[in-house]
């Protein structure tokens, strides 16, 4: 299945689903991410969000996943890139470059995780392409099961790619 929106599309590989989106309003877990105004208060500016699951998406769910990784069982994977503004491409945060497609094992940590769930463990990448500012998220739904999922991840990740505005 082809996801192809706001620059970003993706080739899901069969048993996956996916959404790339723009929220309309802010939600709590991006507040800290917004910008901030000449007047000093948070000013957000939302950017696209893509989620990529082996696992039903709710509809409802959070820029980071909250929602989903609550659903999450032992053998799933959620792949979030969420998108910055221009003023992060290429800044020391983001001076990776390209989508992570290599996710191995010992890149994750229960305390990567956004809210700390039993088993679940997580790993955070910021990274610019085409000129552009995210960060890769992904949530194993069980730490004992990186070397079993992974590769799906990967392999999702490598279908993606990312235009330039």
């Amino acid at each position: 299945m082809k996801l192809e929106s706001h620059g970003i599309e993706t080739d899901l590989p069969p048993g996956w689903e996916g959404r790339i989106g723009v929220r309309t309003q802010p939600t709590a877990d991006t507040r800290a991410a917004g910008e901030v105004s000449a007047i000093g208060a948070a000013r957000e500016v939302p950017h696209p969000i893509v989620h990529l699951a082996n696992f039903a998406l709710p509809e409802q769910r959070g820029d980071f996943g909250s929602g989903a990784v609550d659903l999450m069982g032992a053998e799933d994977v959620l792949v979030v890139l969420f998108e910055y503004g221009p003023e992060c491409a290429d800044t020391a945060l983001f001076k990776r470059r390209g989508i992570p497609k290599n996710l191995t094992p010992s890149m994750f940590s229960s305390s990567a995780l956004q809210r700390t769930l039993p088993g679940q463990a997580g790993c955070q990448i910021f990274f610019t392409e085409a000129g552009r500012a995210f960060c890769s998220y992904t949530v194993l739904g069980r730490q004992a099961n990186a070397l079993r999922v992974l590769p799906q991840a990967n392999d999702t990740l490598s279908r993606t790619r990312i235009a330039p505005r």
